[in-house]
């Protein structure tokens, strides 16, 4: 791979075995980022494009209202204008595909503006106009706090697309899958198995840049059972060097009941005392990157990285 275009996203610390990932976008011919940080990731862009910031664009969930417990539909303003000559960013993607396409000698589609394709999606939904509601882009701007459409309404048999029209629970790529699956991971030599955990407060790596979010007591240590860290002669808060297959981390360890012996946990999205990095409150907390240690090649039946039981040693800093 001799390109790559990143968008608010931060791969470095977020996917298996990070430091090697870095290695890879250090010898790109070009990487381009569309984000407002200059993080882990995002340091090694020749061109970054920032978008207009959350509260200067418009908003309609599209991802977290499949988790909600009502039907509810919302669309929100701007709060604050579009800066002069900023992007939202449709308009970057817009202006990169014309671009691509014009060096190419590819004809490039027209694509509707996304709030035209709102329109469209909520005029023919099942609030749209064959229904009473008639909801439409228009209606909802009469409606800045939402609308709450009733209860949810049973949808599964008309979705499914399997011939029989049931859920199949047991395909045979997951029955296939089922001895390793039941085999319990086997420490050996001394080894720990490493989990991660996520905190409401700091469940990405952006939110470490917020010093509203980081305030109160860090949350970035290792989290050990008390006889893991005496079996190892090790203190409470001692700063201690993780190892596995891939890396070694250096990063403080707590003592906590909550841990079952023999395993260890690390929080995601943390590690940000690199060079070249601009996230001034992150880096005054840095912590340590559990993705040095997570290895990409441990795969299992669904295609992902396995990002939990990872084998590490942890001994003295």
């Amino acid at each position: 791979m001799r390109a790559l275009i990143t968008v608010a996203g931060n791969p470095v610390l977020s996917t298996p075995n990070g430091r090697k990932l870095e290695q890879a976008l250090d010898g790109l011919a070009f990487m381009l980022s569309v984000d407002f940080y200059i993080n882990e990731t995002t340091r090694y862009a020749d061109l970054i494009l920032p978008p207009t910031a959350p509260l200067e664009h418009d908003h309609y969930d599209a991802t977290f209202n499949l988790l909600a417990v009502r039907n509810v539909t919302r669309f929100n303003q701007p709060l604050l204008p579009k800066p002069e000559g900023a992007l939202h960013d449709w308009e970057i993607f817009i202006g990169l595909a014309k671009a691509y396409s014009a060096r190419v000698g590819v004809e490039l589609k027209p694509t509707l503006p996304p709030q035209q394709m709102m329109d469209l999606a909520l005029r023919h939904g099942p609030y749209g106009e064959r229904s009473e509601r008639k909801l439409s882009l228009a209606a909802l701007e009469d409606y800045p706090h939402g609308l709450d459409l009733g209860p949810l309404k049973p949808n599964l048999a008309r979705r499914l697309k399997t011939p029989n029209k049931r859920i199949q629970a047991a395909p045979a790529l997951m029955l296939e899958d089922l001895q390793r699956f039941a085999a319990e991971p086997q420490a050996k030599g001394g080894e720990l198995l490493l989990i991660g955990r996520r905190h409401v407060r700091s469940n990405n790596s952006w939110m470490h840049n917020y010093q509203r979010l980081v305030k109160g007591k860090p949350r970035h240590q290792l989290l050990m059972h008390p006889a893991d860290m005496a079996a190892r002669a090790l203190q409470d808060g001692q700063r201690v060097r993780v190892h596995s297959r891939v890396g070694v981390v250096e990063v403080e360890a707590l003592a906590s009941e909550e841990m079952m012996p023999g395993v260890v946990s690390l929080p995601h999205g943390w590690g940000h005392a690199r060079p070249g990095v601009q996230l001034d409150i992150a880096q005054q907390q840095p912590g340590a990157s559990c993705n040095d240690l997570t290895d990409e090649r441990a795969l299992d039946v669904s295609g992902n990285a396995a990002l939990n039981g990872v084998a590490v040693q942890v001994s003295a800093a």
